[in-house]
């Protein structure tokens, strides 16, 4: 039988399970030595009889089953798979991701690509229905995951981009734009996200008449995070592993600039917005919520769901019962007898 935990952590608290049981059998220790103190073994059972020894005895288990119990059902332990149905509601939001090799650069850590998908990793965390999909561009374009609902595998071919995923060098943000169009399922005119991390070099390829045209006749709306240095810029490494060697061209090496007027421009046309990320460290989950997420949602089919069924009421409940025993036990605790030199003085 498969076994899933949902709070393995949660079994930690097993450690103030059993410092409770060792204080209660050191106190019951403490006391039969002090009742030793001015009583002698003849008076002993007077004082604790064998009931009450048994009563303690039997508290104690109750208690630490208790927590036990307690523990487990933080634990949250499920077992047995059941099929659920799950309304969907959300947008659609496309990444579009730049892969030329000026995302290399090394303005941002690790660099411009690295820090993209750090970001878009950060706003999958905190999506919840959103259908994801994702197109990469560098001198050419291409969908590297359809509009899907399964976010680990796109975070797993997210993981595997990078700037061999496109063989033609350059970059053609206005012929990703217009794939990334093409990758929308809703056919209405909202309900549309599209998401470019790029640092905005474009070769000639019209990209704010492609953003104009999306949102006229798709109704998408686009941001953009623009990434890398805006005023001096950044070398670009010529090697895979990002050497001391850098791209040259004519004898000199290229700089690559963050350029923010074609994104601002982009934004502007399709009532978006400009994230200019530059090299600082941006909170993409206070973006999400901020810009994409007031896009207007719109219900999706229901989704079917095979997964595990919660037990943990079994063992609150049992936990309860095992409490209420303890509780009842003390009420039929018996009380010592009164002092037993008295009661010997009153006998003679």
């Amino acid at each position: 039988m498969e076994i899933q935990y949902g709070n393995p952590w949660a079994l930690n608290w097993l450690w103030l399970a059993l410092a409770c049981l060792a204080m209660v059998i050191v106190a019951a220790v403490r006391t039969r030595m002090r009742l030793r103190n001015f009583a002698s073994d003849n008076f002993m059972p007077r004082l604790l009889p064998p009931r009450h020894r048994l009563l303690v005895i039997t508290r104690a288990m109750l208690m630490l089953m208790t927590f036990v119990l307690l523990t487990i059902a933080l634990v949250d332990i499920r077992w047995g798979k059941v099929w659920r149905e799950i309304p969907q509601k959300g947008i659609e939001v496309m990444f579009v991701l730049d892969v030329s090799r000026s995302m290399l650069a090394e303005d941002v850590t690790p660099n411009r690509l690295g820090r993209a998908k750090q970001q878009i990793n950060d706003m999958l965390e905190v999506m919840g229905g959103d259908r994801i999909g994702l197109v990469v561009f560098a001198g050419e374009v291409r969908q590297v995951v359809p509009m899907t609902n399964h976010y680990d595998d796109f975070r797993r071919s997210l993981k595997e981009v990078d700037t061999s995923s496109i063989r033609r060098g350059g970059s053609r943000l206005g012929d990703a734009i217009r794939v990334a169009t093409n990758g929308f399922l809703s056919k209405t005119l909202d309900h549309k996200a599209m998401v470019i991390l790029t640092d905005g070099e474009d070769q000639e390829s019209e990209p704010v008449k492609a953003a104009k045209q999306a949102y006229q006749d798709h109704g998408i709306r686009i941001f953009t995070v623009g990434l890398g240095n805006q005023q001096q810029g950044a070398r670009i490494p010529s090697g895979r592993n990002a050497d001391s060697s850098y791209l040259q061209y004519e004898g000199e090496q290229v700089w690559s600039k963050l350029d923010g007027k074609i994104l601002q421009a982009v934004a502007t046309e399709t009532n978006g917005a400009f994230i200019p990320a530059e090299t600082k460290q941006v909170d993409m989950a206070s973006v999400y919520r901020q810009y994409v997420a007031k896009v207007d949602q719109q219900q999706f089919e229901t989704a079917k769901i095979n997964q595990y069924e919660a037990r943990f009421q079994w063992f609150l409940g049992l936990a309860l019962l095992s409490f209420l025993c303890d509780v009842f036990a003390g009420h039929w605790m018996p009380k010592p007898s009164g002092d037993p030199f008295h009661h010997e003085g009153k006998t003679r």
